[in-house]
């Protein structure tokens, strides 16, 4: 009796969690093995450890989520004629695998090696780390850098598309930092800007179903046709944007207005007798 109390109050948590996508997903056709593993709460000495350890403050509804659930795994399948085969991921790092995204440098490395800081440099608007204005409806806040002027943390790996991370910009060393934003980081180390907060990146998340490289729908170039594929057969849970009218979209067609029966119209009446028999009569004074 105790498990089925269990099992009851642990749906009961899932479905608020996850926003209710368990039974979206379970019910649309084609899904199959939905897998949404159970995760205990994190113990809030760990996330004063970390803190301490990153010399950084956790924004308090990631702070109120990782006391909800260590970590976040949602991962579905999609059939198919030989099978089935993994297309929805939705991951979230527990607080132990919260870690850096630049490690720091070893003493035993060498003065002159490369690293990634020597990629960053200060960026000019409109640079190859600033995403265009037509990226964002807003402006979007300065790239982070990959030295001591932020700090990094990976949230999610993304499978190898690229990393979702945790930023704390314009740091200072010794200072501890308090304001986190979501960025994205594509595989070409170029930044985008997510949201100012964890929460409704969770919810961007739960509404793109974790399809595969929905996380690039913020960059300047969106995602692959094949995810873009994905997308049409399984459409987001998400509201058009109001700004995208139809005047504004290339090749609009309106059906209304390009398959309307056309009406034949009537060839014009003669009304010009005497023309007809001025006519005549040329011809006939002609003859004679």
């Amino acid at each position: 009796m105790d498990e089925v109390k269990d099992d009851a109050s642990f749906k009961g948590v899932a479905d608020r969690l996850t926003l209710g996508v368990l039974r979206i997903l379970e019910n649309l056709p084609g899904v199959t093995d939905v897998r949404f593993p159970e995760r205990e709460p994190a113990e809030k000495r760990s996330l004063l450890n970390w803190e301490q350890k990153n010399a950084c403050i956790l924004p308090e509804d990631l702070r109120d989520f990782y006391l909800t659930t260590d970590g976040f795994r949602l991962h579905w399948n999609v059939k198919l004629d030989n099978g089935s085969a993994p297309l929805g991921r939705m991951d979230i790092h527990s607080v132990s695998r919260l870690s850096p995204l630049l490690p720091p440098t070893s003493v035993f490395s060498l003065p002159n090696a490369a690293s990634v800081s020597d990629l960053d440099w200060d960026q000019e608007p409109g640079s190859s780390l600033t995403p265009p204005p037509e990226a964002h409806p807003t402006v979007a806040p300065p790239p982070p850098h990959f030295d001591a002027r932020s700090r990094i943390f990976e949230l999610d790996s993304c499978g190898g598309n690229g990393k979702v991370c945790l930023v704390y910009n314009n740091c200072t060393p010794g200072v501890v930092a308090q304001l986190g934003q979501v960025w994205f980081l594509d595989r070409s180390l170029r930044w985008f800007f997510f949201t100012s907060s964890f929460t409704s990146f969770f919810r961007l998340m739960i509404t793109h179903l974790g399809l595969p490289e929905w996380h690039y729908n913020c960059t300047s170039y969106g995602p692959s046709p094949l995810a873009q594929q994905w997308a049409a057969l399984y459409p987001p849970l998400t509201f058009s944007d109001p700004q995208d009218t139809p005047t504004t979209e290339l090749n609009c067609l309106d059906p209304s207005r390009a398959f309307k029966t056309r009406t034949k119209t009537p060839p014009k009446k003669r009304t010009g007798t005497q023309g007809g028999g001025a006519r005549g009569g040329g011809r006939g004074r002609g003859r004679s």
